[in-house]
């Protein structure tokens, strides 16, 4: 790599490195802030509040923010939220006696500006990953891989934090990630314009907003993908939150189980996100996207419902893991290739908040099920629609890749 190379790439990492600091300041919050509030309150009931207070915004932002970080720009606005992020955890660590509404207005605005700030980053990949040279599709499969890895190390690594320094000084390192984000975004991360780009038009706020919805809508491509992801998310979630702490409780009675099971699957997702990377170029996207969304996940729920052996349970659920690394790099390198430049902050808004909705949905409707029909019988039927709906994507697609093309026949008739 010559030297010229390698500075083109430094943008790229920066931007990378704060969204991984981002993650790891994501996983502190999860895991510090319901503690506190647990210690403080003694209520569980707030502590589902407080996680709600920080994901609603999320989710709001994320859409409804994006014609506002058009016009104020990209760089600009990451630096911006992660700042604002920064001060909301730094006054929740120093503010001992704040009440629990006052907690959870503070906890609101970092979800909002998390929203925003997520979503303008992924926009951003974009310029400086062209600036870079590498391809499109091995940097989303490396982005993936570096927040599976956040996520794996960054909540244990909370938990230690708030058993051994105390919820508030986690709370701090929370807030100095946040600072490190925005540093980095501030002094190494500065796109040059694509050739072609332009100028998104100063829209009206609703015209823009109402943009972003439809491009995706009239894109049956995307929509199809999206509809996946939320697929995916709506199972993955009731699974892990409600089918299988459900499963082990019955079958082993302890909660150890339980975390080795959701360990070896993002061990899977890591291992899987690290071949993929390696060998993006070279794969069939689209293939790789339904194989993927098939692997990854009907089986890891139906094996609940067919075995009750670990063993088998942690091979199915490495391999799930696996398949499902190829899933998220390939939606990426898609929105990229298919939104223009001037409509990806607002579409991306609308992805990301149409495949979230998904995770609070599966998991409450999950917990009704279980008990109203019992753990087994949600267990195989869920999972056996996950894997009909999956499947038929993926068949339908391999039908249309191997018809051939039917070309007019010349018949000597002008008729």
């Amino acid at each position: 790599m010559t030297e010229k190379t390698s500075r083109r790439r430094v943008g790229l990492y920066a931007l990378l490195t704060a969204d991984v600091f981002s993650a790891f300041g994501s996983r502190f919050s999860v895991v510090a802030i319901p503690w506190l509030v647990l210690i403080s309150t003694g209520s569980p009931a707030k502590m589902g509040l407080v996680a709600a207070a920080e994901m609603i915004p999320y989710l709001m932002t994320s859409v409804l923010a994006a014609p506002i970080a058009d016009r104020f720009g990209m760089r600009r606005t990451s630096i911006f939220c992660d700042l604002g992020s920064t001060v909301a955890m730094a006054v929740v660590a120093a503010t001992p006696d704040f009440g629990f509404w006052q907690l959870c207005l503070l906890i609101a605005v970092s979800g909002g500006m998390r929203g925003v700030g997520d979503r303008v980053k992924h926009v951003l990949l974009r310029p400086v990953t062209a600036e870079s040279g590498i391809p499109m599709i091995r940097v989303t499969s490396a982005y993936e891989a570096m927040n599976r890895t956040a996520g794996l190390i960054g909540a244990p690594l909370a938990g230690i934090l708030v058993a051994t320094i105390g919820p508030r000084q986690t709370i701090w390192l929370d807030a100095g990630t946040f600072a490190v984000a925005a540093v980095l975004v501030w002094a190494l991360v500065r796109p040059a314009p694509e050739p072609d780009e332009v100028a998104p038009a100063k829209e009206p706020y609703l015209q823009a907003l109402r943009g972003g919805f439809a491009f995706l809508r009239a894109d049956k491509l995307l929509l199809g993908m999206i509809s996946m992801l939320f697929l995916l998310n709506f199972f993955q979630q009731a699974a892990s939150t409600v089918l299988l702490p459900l499963w082990v409780q019955e079958e082993f009675g302890s909660p150890t189980r339980l975390g080795i099971i959701l360990g070896v699957f993002a061990a899977g997702s890591l291992a899987g996100n690290v071949v993929f990377t390696i060998f993006a170029t070279k794969l069939p996207q689209m293939l790789s996207f339904f194989i993927g969304a098939v692997i990854g996940g009907a089986p890891r729920i139906l094996v609940l419902g067919l075995s009750d052996s670990l063993l088998i349970v942690l091979a199915v659920t490495f391999l799930a893991g696996f398949g499902m690394a190829s899933v998220n790099p390939v939606v990426g390198a898609v929105l990229y290739e298919r939104i223009p430049v001037e409509l990806q902050t607002r579409v991306f808004g609308v992805v990301a908040a149409v495949a979230v909705s998904g995770i609070p949905i599966g998991s409450a409707l999950a917990g009704v099920a279980a008990a109203s029909v019992g753990l087994r019988p949600t267990i195989l039927v869920g999972s056996l629609v996950l894997l009909t709906l999956t499947l038929i994507p993926l068949l339908r697609y391999r039908r249309s890749t191997s018809e051939p093309a039917v070309t007019a026949q010349p018949t000597g008739d002008p008729g």
